[in-house]
Protein backbone atom coordinates (compact mmCIF):
# COMPACT_ATOMS: atom_id res chain seq x y z
CA UNK A 1 0.00 0.00 0.00
CA UNK A 2 1.20 3.35 -0.96
CA UNK A 3 1.36 5.43 2.17
CA UNK A 4 2.26 8.52 0.21
CA UNK A 5 0.48 10.44 -3.16
CA UNK A 6 3.29 12.65 -4.74
CA UNK A 7 4.43 14.92 -2.41
CA UNK A 8 1.56 15.58 -0.25
CA UNK A 9 0.49 13.28 2.46
CA UNK A 10 -2.95 10.63 1.70
CA UNK A 11 -4.46 9.30 3.99
CA UNK A 12 -6.90 6.42 4.10
CA UNK A 13 -8.64 6.16 7.42
CA UNK A 14 -9.32 8.02 10.29
CA UNK A 15 -8.28 7.58 14.26
CA UNK A 16 -11.01 8.65 16.62
CA UNK A 17 -10.60 9.15 20.34
CA UNK A 18 -13.46 7.10 21.83
CA UNK A 19 -12.97 8.46 25.20
CA UNK A 20 -12.83 12.07 24.39
CA UNK A 21 -14.90 11.89 21.50
CA UNK A 22 -12.17 14.12 19.81
CA UNK A 23 -10.53 13.21 16.17
CA UNK A 24 -6.93 12.97 16.12
CA UNK A 25 -6.57 12.59 12.38
CA UNK A 26 -8.89 12.22 9.95
CA UNK A 27 -6.56 11.78 6.76
CA UNK A 28 -5.21 8.96 8.77
CA UNK A 29 -2.58 6.75 6.14
CA UNK A 30 -0.94 3.35 7.32
CA UNK A 31 2.70 2.14 7.33
CA UNK A 32 2.19 -1.64 7.38
CA UNK A 33 5.22 -2.91 5.34
CA UNK A 34 8.93 -3.05 6.10
CA UNK A 35 9.31 -0.20 3.62
CA UNK A 36 6.41 2.47 4.45
CA UNK A 37 7.50 1.57 8.60
CA UNK A 38 10.81 2.54 7.96
CA UNK A 39 10.11 5.51 5.65
CA UNK A 40 7.27 7.01 8.07
CA UNK A 41 7.50 10.90 7.31
CA UNK A 42 10.29 11.10 5.88
CA UNK A 43 10.39 13.36 3.20
CA UNK A 44 7.17 15.30 3.83
CA UNK A 45 7.31 18.84 4.73
CA UNK A 46 5.38 20.51 8.05
CA UNK A 47 2.83 21.77 5.39
CA UNK A 48 2.24 18.24 3.87
CA UNK A 49 1.22 16.59 7.51
CA UNK A 50 -0.90 19.41 9.05
CA UNK A 51 -3.92 19.40 11.66
CA UNK A 52 -6.26 16.40 10.33
CA UNK A 53 -3.30 13.91 9.46
CA UNK A 54 -1.72 10.85 11.10
CA UNK A 55 0.29 8.23 10.25
CA UNK A 56 -0.70 4.77 11.86
CA UNK A 57 2.60 2.54 12.14
CA UNK A 58 2.19 -1.46 12.60
CA UNK A 59 3.58 -2.85 14.06
CA UNK A 60 5.65 -0.83 16.19
CA UNK A 61 7.17 -0.24 19.43
CA UNK A 62 8.93 3.21 19.09
CA UNK A 63 10.03 5.74 16.46
CA UNK A 64 12.37 8.30 15.94
CA UNK A 65 12.24 11.45 13.94
CA UNK A 66 15.80 11.27 11.91
CA UNK A 67 15.73 13.19 8.92
CA UNK A 68 12.63 14.97 10.06
CA UNK A 69 12.31 18.75 9.94
CA UNK A 70 9.22 19.02 12.16
CA UNK A 71 8.21 17.93 15.11
CA UNK A 72 5.09 15.60 16.10
CA UNK A 73 3.41 13.87 18.53
CA UNK A 74 3.67 10.20 18.79
CA UNK A 75 1.10 8.05 20.78
CA UNK A 76 1.64 4.64 21.49
CA UNK A 77 -1.12 2.34 21.41
CA UNK A 78 -1.37 -1.96 23.04
CA UNK A 79 -3.15 -4.65 20.87
CA UNK A 80 -6.97 -3.04 22.70
CA UNK A 81 -6.11 -0.32 21.31
CA UNK A 82 -5.56 1.79 24.62
CA UNK A 83 -3.32 4.61 24.47
CA UNK A 84 -0.22 3.07 27.19
CA UNK A 85 2.17 6.91 26.23
CA UNK A 86 2.35 9.53 24.94
CA UNK A 87 5.39 11.78 23.33
CA UNK A 88 4.06 15.45 22.95
CA UNK A 89 6.54 17.56 20.54
CA UNK A 90 9.11 15.01 19.85
CA UNK A 91 11.49 17.13 18.13
CA UNK A 92 13.67 15.95 14.34
CA UNK A 93 16.90 13.77 15.13
CA UNK A 94 14.86 12.25 18.11
CA UNK A 95 14.48 8.45 19.23
CA UNK A 96 11.24 7.61 21.62
CA UNK A 97 11.42 5.29 24.12
CA UNK A 98 11.09 1.51 22.91
CA UNK A 99 7.67 0.57 24.90
CA UNK A 100 7.45 -3.47 24.88
CA UNK A 101 3.49 -3.35 25.33
CA UNK A 102 3.20 -0.99 22.51
CA UNK A 103 1.41 -3.17 18.93
CA UNK A 104 1.37 0.51 17.02
CA UNK A 105 2.16 4.03 17.10
CA UNK A 106 0.04 7.03 16.25
CA UNK A 107 2.17 9.84 14.81
CA UNK A 108 0.39 13.23 14.62
CA UNK A 109 0.95 16.35 13.57
CA UNK A 110 2.72 18.83 16.98
CA UNK A 111 0.16 19.76 19.36
CA UNK A 112 -2.94 17.56 18.51
CA UNK A 113 -2.48 14.85 21.63
CA UNK A 114 -2.32 18.44 23.72
CA UNK A 115 -5.31 19.86 22.04
CA UNK A 116 -7.65 16.64 21.99
CA UNK A 117 -6.62 16.03 25.89
CA UNK A 118 -5.34 12.40 24.76
CA UNK A 119 -3.77 10.55 27.56
CA UNK A 120 -2.98 6.81 28.72
CA UNK A 121 -5.32 4.66 29.56
CA UNK A 122 -8.13 6.53 26.40
CA UNK A 123 -9.47 3.98 24.10
CA UNK A 124 -8.55 5.00 20.28
CA UNK A 125 -10.75 3.65 17.38
CA UNK A 126 -9.33 3.12 13.62
CA UNK A 127 -11.24 3.17 10.93
CA UNK A 128 -9.86 2.54 7.23
CA UNK A 129 -11.40 2.96 3.98
CA UNK A 130 -12.05 0.67 0.91
CA UNK A 131 -11.41 -3.03 1.66
CA UNK A 132 -10.18 -1.93 5.35
CA UNK A 133 -11.93 -2.91 8.52
CA UNK A 134 -12.90 -0.96 11.47
CA UNK A 135 -10.83 -1.40 14.13
CA UNK A 136 -11.35 -2.74 17.14
CA UNK A 137 -14.05 -5.14 16.30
Amino acid sequence: MAVFSGPAFSGQGQAFNRTREAYLATALAVADTHWTRLRGLLGLAADDFRNGSGLWIVPCHGVHTLGMGFPIDVVYLDRAMTVIDVRPEVHPWRFTPVRSRAASVLELPCHIAAETKTAIGDRIEITLSKDRTKLPA
